[in-house]
């Protein structure tokens, strides 16, 4: 039998560059003589597994719905068990991609599969609309439970989180409110003397300084160390202490 010859193409997945390894055509009839093709249901499969196994431990649903290979793809059989690598934590948004491959030598192939999340979590709803700069209370919101894009990060479910914020733009009623949807306030001034904060385990270091520049909450901002004199930069917490980093 003539050895099966690999084409590898490039495909686009959410803005990433997916490299398929294709079994090409004049190797197709070799491969279902072989053990056939892999159901595209079993990668499918696999995808989700391996996002489902990254998210275990989340106490709310997140729905996992796996898309694709594209069914012109005709990859041999693997007549071992399909691997998939991990996906980064930082990219857990509505949309990732997992690499799911056949780890066989006699039939190596690899692709990439997207996936989509979708979470069923309780969010702050805007009772009424409401225009640019306004302050919301608990008054303005009532809580529901939605599905929502992605694992919910950047909805807001607790009313405590509308304190220091104002909206930065006009929002309508029935809004799901989200994070970007608001500014914090502005708890330091320029000039304003601060408490600087250098914290680490078990140990915390106060000293009193000079803000350089405005900053909001959770906002770099460059600070004087008066009893050293040095211009350090920090993070300003809700309480208005600023600490250090590195």
């Amino acid at each position: 039998m003539s050895k099966a010859s690999i084409v590898r193409r490039g495909h686009r997945c959410w803005g990433r560059t997916v490299l398929v390894a294709v079994i090409a055509a004049a190797s197709a009839a070799g491969a279902q003589q072989d053990g056939g093709l892999e159901p595209l249901a079993s990668i499918r499969a696999a995808a989700e597994s391996q996002v489902r196994a990254q998210l275990h431990g989340i106490a709310y649903e997140v729905q996992i719905q796996a898309t694709g290979p594209d069914a012109r793809l005709h990859l041999a059989r693997c007549p071992a068990s399909l691997t998939t690598l991990p996906v980064g934590g930082a990219q857990f948004g509505a949309h990732v991609s997992v690499r799911v491959s056949c780890p066989a030598a006699g039939a190596p192939w690899a692709v990439f599969v997207p996936v989509t999340l979708e979470s069923q979590i309780p969010v702050l709803v805007l009772r009424q609309t409401q225009i640019r700069g306004t302050r919301l209370s608990a008054a303005d919101v009532s809580t529901e439970t939605r599905r929502v894009p992605g694992l919910g990060a950047a909805f807001l479910g607790d009313t405590a989180a509308l304190a220091h914020r104002s909206l930065n733009r006009g929002v309508a009623a029935g809004t799901a409110l989200t994070a970007d949807l608001f500014d914090s306030d502005v708890l330091i001034r320029q000039g304003q003397a601060v408490t600087l904060v250098a914290a680490v385990p078990g140990i915390e270091v106060r000293a009193p300084g000079r803000a350089l520049e405005d900053a909001r909450e959770g906002a770099h901002v460059r600070v004087q160390n008066l009893a050293s004199q040095k211009v350090v930069q920090g993070v300003v917490d809700g309480s208005g202490l600023i600490y250090a980093t590195p």
